[in-house]
């Protein structure tokens, strides 16, 4: 009689923990803590009170937990209410700011995206005399600090009038920014000639390849680029700061170092200036945050090192 042979069932190995792996997690958990522990303590300072902080400047916890703050940088508290919790008296218009960062952030994005993807389709795609002695010119420009920018640009808008305007504001990154024609410069590269032949043989144009083909083709790297150039955008503090001085063209940025330069006599409102901080910073860490996957692919994508 045959022996039958009976299966062992088998087991699922265990992964060893070993030293190395331990050390890398115990590292990987203290560099997520140093990058979050800022954003909390803007929290935990934004829920307390000025006097209960200038009492526990260290206490970990939000000190008199209240939303005074918020309330301050929403302009939702009236002036003896601000200056009862020790903040400043004269407020924030925060929605008028909100809406000048929102237009010149977009106006922008919008005009740059479009400007930079055809001067890029121009340097990867057309046959022209000089096209890459241009372009590495063009390229040259990333080397320039972009302060030494900001006189001449200055004297620009001065003469054209739009000192104080949003579109002061907007006009020297408007049309195209080198970073922005070598980044969607590197995708078209990457797109195969043979599809362009294609679209040549049916009888389309230079124009209409570029609209109808390549653009529709390129819209994850210029999605990235968008969220880049809006993000970048949003936080620029030192120009807005030299063209706008009054609330029609005051952005957000300017506007928290006008809200800190309103101090109480009993010291800065920390509480409402972190508040408004948060508030600004949220909409930008959210925008981030849901494309940071597709903004890591197309960088990889693009060759971008």
């Amino acid at each position: 009689m045959a022996a039958v042979a009976t299966a062992t069932p088998l087991r699922p190995t265990r992964r060893r923990t070993s030293l190395g792996r331990i050390a890398a997690w115990a590292v990987m958990a203290l560099i997520l803590l140093i990058t979050l522990l800022p954003f909390y303590w803007i929290l935990r300072t934004a829920l307390s009170t000025n006097t209960a902080l200038a009492a526990h400047p260290g206490d970990p916890l939000p000190v008199d937990l209240t939303t005074g703050g918020f309330e301050r940088a929403l302009g939702l508290q009236s002036a003896q209410e601000a200056i009862a919790q020790g903040g400043a008296g004269g407020g924030l218009k925060f929605w008028r700011y909100l809406l000048n960062s929102v237009i010149v952030s977009t106006l922008i994005t919008v005009c740059q995206i479009f400007f930079s993807a055809m001067a890029a389709y121009a340097f990867a795609r057309l046959k022209w005399r000089g096209r890459d002695k241009v372009f590495a010119v063009f390229l040259a420009g990333l080397m320039v600090p972009a302060i030494f920018t900001l006189l001449p640009n200055f004297v620009l808008i001065k003469q054209l009038h739009l000192v104080d305007t949003l579109l002061g504001i907007a006009l020297p990154t408007l049309f195209m920014t080198p970073f922005a024609v070598f980044f969607l410069r590197q995708f078209f590269m990457n797109v195969p000639s043979e599809v362009e032949e294609a679209a040549l043989l049916d009888g389309a144009g230079k124009v209409r390849i570029f609209f109808r083909v390549l653009l529709p083709m390129a819209s994850t790297p210029i999605l990235t680029l968008g969220v880049l150039t809006y993000i970048t955008s949003w936080n620029d503090y030192f120009w807005p700061l030299m063209v706008s001085y009054s609330d029609s063209s005051r952005v957000l940025t300017v506007a928290l170092a006008i809200f800190r330069a309103q101090t109480p006599q009993t010291g800065y409102d920390w509480s409402g200036l972190m508040a408004a901080t948060l508030i600004a910073a949220l909409p930008m860490l959210a925008l981030f945050g849901f494309f940071a996957r597709r903004i890591v692919s197309t960088i990889s994508f693009t060759g971008i090192k």
